[in-house]
C-alpha cells in the first residue's frame, strides 16, 4: 500500500548520493551513503517547518486556554458526551484544531517506515524501489566506522563478516548509535517539558510527560533491531528538533517580553511601572470629610414667655 512512498524515498536518497559523488566523495564508501541520509531527513525536516510552526502556535492557545478547560472538566465530569461538546465548542471559539500537535510527528513516521523499508531491503540484498543490483551491493558494503550502513545488533557473527566487517567492532559502533538516539530523544523530550511547565506550571499532565522523559532513554534498545542508516536518520532528526525548538521556543519568548515592555510603554508616559502607579495615586483624589452639622432642638419656652406675660 505505501509502495509509492518507498519509491519516492528510495528515488530521492539514489538522487542525493549521485550528486554527492560528483562532489569527489567515493560512491562506495559509507560517508557518502551516510551523508546521503542525512541530507535526506534535513531535507524532510525542511518541507515540515511550517507545520512544526503551526503546532507550537497549537500548543501555545491549548495551554492560553487550560483555565477555561479545567473549570469545563470541572463541571461536566459526570457528562463525558457534555463535556466533548463543550470541549469542542472552546476549540471551535479560539480557532484551535488539537490535532495539529501530533500533525508532524504522524507525518514523519511514513518517511520513517519507508526508509527503514527501503534500507532492509538493501540489507537483504533486493533491488527495489530505484535500487540497481549495483545500488544495492554498494550500499550493502558501505561502512561507517567499519560498521555496514545495513548491519544490525542482531545479525549473526556470519552475516557481519559477509559484509566484510568485525562482528564485535560493527555491535560495539552500533550500541553507540543507540545510546547517542536513546540520548538524543530523552533531550528533545525534556527541552519540550521544560518549556510546557514555564508557560502553564500547574499542567496536570506535568508528572506524566516527566515519566515518558525518563522512558524515552529505552528507545535505544529499539535501535537494536535497526539498520544503522536508520539511525543515522534518527539523530539527525533528534539533532534537527533540539535546534528548531531551541530557536523557535526563545523567538516567541522575546517577542512576549518586547510586547509586554511596549504595552507598558504605552500606558505609562515615562515607560515605568513605578511611574503609572505614581500617577495613579496622584490623580486620585483624597475624599474630603465634610463637616458635621449639628442638628440642635429648640429649648421649651416657658407658659409666660409664649404668652407674652399675658395671663
Amino acid at each position: 500500500m505505501l509502495d509509492w512512498l518507498y519509491n519516492i524515498v528510495g528515488w530521492v536518497l539514489i538522487q542525493i548520493h549521485s550528486g554527492l559523488t560528483t562532489i569527489g566523495l567515493n560512491p562506495d564508501s559509507g560517508w557518502a551513503w551516510g551523508l546521503s541520509i542525512v541530507t535526506l531527513t534535513v531535507l524532510m525536516r525542511l518541507i515540515m517547518v511550517p507545520l512544526f510552526v503551526k503546532q507550537m502556535q497549537t500548543q501555545r492557545k491549548v495551554q492560553e486556554m487550560q483555565p477555561q478547560l479545567m473549570k469545563v472538566r470541572e463541571r461536566y465530569k459526570n457528562d463525558k458526551q457534555r463535556l466533548q461538546q463543550e470541549q469542542m465548542k472552546l476549540y471551535q471559539e479560539s480557532g484551535t484544531n488539537p490535532l495539529m500537535g501530533c500533525l508532524p510527528l504522524l507525518l514523519q513516521m511514513p518517511v520513517f517506515f519507508a526508509l527503514f523499508n527501503v534500507l532492509r531491503n538493501v540489507a537483504q540484498g533486493k533491488a527495489q524501489y530505484g535500487f540497481t543490483p549495483d545500488l544495492v551491493e554498494s550500499a550493502q558494503n558501505a561502512a561507517i566506522f567499519h560498521a555496514p550502513l545495513a548491519a544490525q545488533f542482531l545479525m549473526s557473527n556470519q552475516e557481519l563478516e559477509g559484509y566484510g566487517a568485525n562482528p564485535i567492532i560493527a555491535k560495539a559502533v552500533i550500541v553507540v548509535a543507540c545510546v547517542i538516539m536513546g540520548g538524543t530523544t530523552f533531550l528533545t523530550m525534556r527541552q519540550s517539558m521544560k518549556r510546557s511547565t514555564v508557560q502553564m506550571p500547574d499542567n496536570p499532565m506535568a508528572q506524566s510527560q516527566k515519566i515518558m522523559m525518563y522512558l524515552a532513554p529505552a528507545f535505544g534498545l529499539f535501535g537494536l533491531g535497526m539498520p544503522i542508516g536508520v539511525l543515522i536518520y534518527w539523530v539527525t532528526s533528534n539533532v534537527w528538533t533540539m535546534g528548531q525548538q531551541h530557536f523557535l521556543y526563545r523567538k516567541p519568548a522575546e517577542g512576549s517580553a518586547e510586547s509586554s515592555a511596549d504595552a507598558a510603554k504605552t500606558a505609562s508616559p515615562n515607560g515605568s511601572a513605578k511611574g503609572l502607579l505614581g500617577k495613579r495615586k496622584e490623580s486620585a483624589p483624597e475624599p474630603v470629610e465634610e463637616p458635621k452639622i449639628e442638628r440642635r432642638q429648640p429649648r421649651k419656652q416657658s407658659r409666660a414667655k409664649r404668652t407674652g406675660g399675658k395671663g
